[in-house]
């Protein structure tokens, strides 16, 4: 099974490792080896399987996400020896979401036996892909049902299942514990992908909170990412005070946040404490680790015999506050004790 993406480290809570390449060139080669094949439906009964189950990813990132070191780490922690009993091959499609139907095929072509897909379109493109092999979808934002994606969430139907948790509804409560660190923030950039209907939404949200609270939004909308990294080029430190990153990969705006403002220091927010680890300084969304980690338990029913379209779809409670201590002190900001108390990481 071919994988996509270079091979690289990344960090993870298992093993500390980080990532020494930027943001967009992480890859991941190979997360391991579930022992068995031919396993479609979930009808295949293990005593059956005689040689190893194929994980194929479907991810709009570059690289390794923590929802696949959850997973991975979630097998192992089940049972499964990592190295001889799963392997998992990865489709980065690198911020193109209209690239992610033509990756589902050539997972399916390519003869995986399950897929693990990350984020809604992800989802809907492994369900044009294939009715028959079976389909876990981990970070949908959003109700399945109304997305088109399961039947209910208690009997899924056809060939899926997954993790849903919650994120663009956290806009506004992000940009409170913003302001609520930084004290001096008046003007906020968020740049995003309008074409991306979960960041169009979180726009709204952002908009109506910073009305709320007294603060400037000053929004960017942008179609590639060449006009993300010259639009955030060309603000400098007191045109903003802060700025936001969207959630979706979309463009790779995250990424690109990333690389700006560590060159500019700027504070920046995020929705997951892999970009806290990586040099921005807070994040607050969902554990995304964690629903990596569900999606295994979910693949381990499938794998033992059941119907992926009769297991519930979870939803994945789990919120993180990050901040990266490290960066803050660059910045010379004093994050207060009301706000590092709250924080479930303090990043060194």
């Amino acid at each position: 099974m071919n994988v996509g993406g270079s091979s690289a480290s990344i960090r993870d809570r298992g093993s500390g490792r980080r990532c020494k390449r930027p943001l967009r060139r992480c890859g991941l080669a190979l997360l391991g080896l579930l022992a068995g094949a031919g396993l479609h439906g979930g009808s295949a009964d293990a005593a059956e399987r005689t040689g190893p189950i194929k994980i194929g990813a479907l991810t709009q990132s570059w690289g390794a996400t923590p929802e696949m070191v959850g997973l991975r780490d979630g097998l192992v922690a089940l049972g499964y020896r990592e190295g001889e009993q799963f392997v998992i091959g990865v489709r980065f499609t690198q911020g193109d979401i209209a690239a992610l139907t033509a990756a589902a095929r050539d997972l399916v072509q390519s003869g995986v036996d399950l897929i693990f897909a990350i984020g809604v379109t992800a989802a809907r493109a492994a369900q044009l892909a294939t009715n028959r092999i079976p389909i876990v979808f981990a970070s949908v934002v959003g109700d399945p049902v109304a997305l088109g994606l399961v039947q209910s969430y208690a009997r899924p139907g056809g060939n899926i299942t997954g993790v849903l948790h919650e994120d663009i509804d956290l806009s506004a409560k992000r940009l409170e514990i913003f302001k609520e660190m930084l004290p001096g923030l008046k003007r906020v950039l968020f740049t995003y992908d309008p074409n991306d209907t979960d960041e169009a939404a979180a726009a709204r949200l952002y908009r109506a909170a910073a009305r709320q609270l007294g603060l400037v939004l000053v929004e960017k909308p942008v179609r590639t990412e060449e006009e993300a990294r010259t639009t955030l080029a060309k603000f400098r430190k007191g045109e903003v005070d802060g700025i936001i990153a969207p959630s979706n990969l979309s463009l790779n705006i995250p990424g690109v946040v990333l690389d700006a403002t560590s060159q500019r220091t700027i504070p920046t927010m995020f929705n997951g404490a892999f970009y806290v680890e990586r040099g921005g300084l807070v994040s607050y969304g969902p554990d995304f680790y964690e629903s990596g980690r569900q999606a295994a338990r979910l693949m381990d029913k499938i794998v033992k015999g059941e119907n992926p379209g009769r297991i519930p779809v979870e939803a994945n409670p789990k919120m993180e506050l990050a901040i990266n201590m490290k960066v803050a002190r660059a910045l010379k900001l004093t994050i207060s004790p009301a706000v590092s108390q709250r924080a479930n990481r303090l990043i060194e």
